[in-house]
């Protein structure tokens, strides 16, 4: 079987390097990979590297091997262009159809999906210019990957750095999966939330669960592969961060609910996936408590946490909002869930079975996800990718 084709663009930014990781993974997970880099991308990873690398030639402008028109044919065959780092001046030629080298040349002739990763200060991602540059390639179709928050040239810290290379591997992967350059949520702003909630005793102790938050990741990561503004509100899930995903980590349930609120505030859809605790110590004990066989065995008194889930699907924050829950259950799984998705009120309510062996921690998932309308679509035991493209088509269905 041929190989899928990937172009990777590599405009000049001081994160240029970082697409060296890029290429190893698509090249190390059976991808064909042809590197077209700026002029200026040069300046920062020579040419030698990306041939060595990527087993093909590398050039920057249209009149080396006229004879291949190398300027059309490269985004012909390609499966999917990705671009890392896109610097601003990328992101406006691209937004004005302007090819002046092969990279913007291969743009224009690319009719397969094209995810761009900015990288840049966090002034120049917010300037109005580069704002409406994004917009502008987000309307036609092309996937731009929000840029991380850390650490930038010299002193400067904000948002404008380039995701994780692993992060943007996942994105390039997602996309090549579905094979279709329409970003079908493109336009809309998803909240999730994912893991699980600690409730602390004392400074050294804490009521959880088991959820790793896997599979709130993985439909962070699908749905920004579909093009949506993603919030991620992550409860103490010891992942990394996804590409194009603004995350707020918390930790307890009633931060959680507070983080989950304020990003609902604006968002299309809401999907609770995170393990919320059900109750939380009715005091938090300053100081470690003690085993002493002087006295008689400390007593823990909970309280109930706020029903997170039922809140936003009572009091929607805009007309149209789709909520959907998840439900984790032992025994009459599906019964179980059709009375819990009519006392949340939400819109799906995926339902899963679980158990010390299962689905906690694992890559797989099976579930059924209940709508309110009566509907049961089963998912198959599989990745949780999947079931998260699931969830997805469903809320897009949903959408208005």
């Amino acid at each position: 079987m041929d190989k899928p084709k990937v172009v990777l663009g590599v405009s000049g930014g001081i994160a240029a390097y970082k697409a060296c990781e890029l290429l190893r993974r698509l090249t190390e997970s059976g991808h064909d990979v042809r590197v077209v880099p700026t002029e200026s991308a040069l300046h920062f990873v020579g040419a030698a590297t990306w041939s060595a690398l990527s087993g093909h030639p590398v050039s920057t402008e249209v009149w080396s091997d006229v004879h291949e028109v190398p300027h059309v044919r490269i985004g012909q065959h390609a499966d999917l262009v990705i671009v890392a780092p896109a610097t601003a001046d990328m992101l406006a030629k691209a937004a004005h159809g302007l090819a002046d080298d092969l990279l913007t040349n291969t743009l224009l002739t690319a009719r397969c999906p094209v995810v761009f990763a900015p990288a840049m200060h966090t002034e120049m991602w917010e300037h109005p210019a580069t704002q409406e540059n994004v917009a502008t390639l987000r309307r036609r179709g092309a996937i731009v990957i929000e840029p991380a928050v850390g650490r930038l040239t010299g002193v400067d810290t904000g948002k404008g750095r380039l995701p994780d290379p692993g992060e943007i591997f996942e994105v390039c992967r997602r996309v090549l999966a579905r094979g279709t350059a329409d970003a079908d949520l493109a336009g809309r702003h998803v909240v999730v939330s994912a893991g699980g909630t600690r409730e602390p005793i004392d400074p050294v102790r804490f009521l959880g669960n088991r959820s790793s938050g896997k599979q709130g990741y993985a439909l962070a990561r699908t749905a920004a592969a579909r093009g949506a503004r993603v919030t991620l509100v992550s409860a103490n899930a010891a992942l990394p961060d996804p590409a194009g995903v603004d995350v707020v980590h918390v930790g307890t349930a009633v931060q959680l609910r507070e983080a989950v609120l304020k990003a609902a505030a604006d968002a299309d859809a809401v999907v609770m996936a995170a393990a919320v605790a059900d109750f939380r110590p009715a005091e938090y004990a300053t100081g470690k408590i003690k085993k002493r066989d002087d006295k008689a065995d400390p007593t823990i008194t909970l309280v109930r946490n706020p029903d997170i889930l039922a809140e936003i699907s009572a009091d929607r924050a805009r007309p149209g909002q789709v909520v959907v829950g998840f439900a984790a259950e032992t025994d009459d799984v599906l019964a179980n869930g059709r009375t819990k998705l009519e006392r949340k009120g939400c819109d799906l309510l995926v339902v899963n079975e679980v158990g010390e062996r299962k689905t906690f921690g694992s890559e797989e998932n099976e579930a059924v996800v209940l709508g309110a309308d009566g509907s049961e679509t089963p998912v198959p035991y599989g990745p949780k990718e999947g079931l998260a493209d699931v969830v997805w088509d469903l809320v897009q269905e949903r959408l208005v």
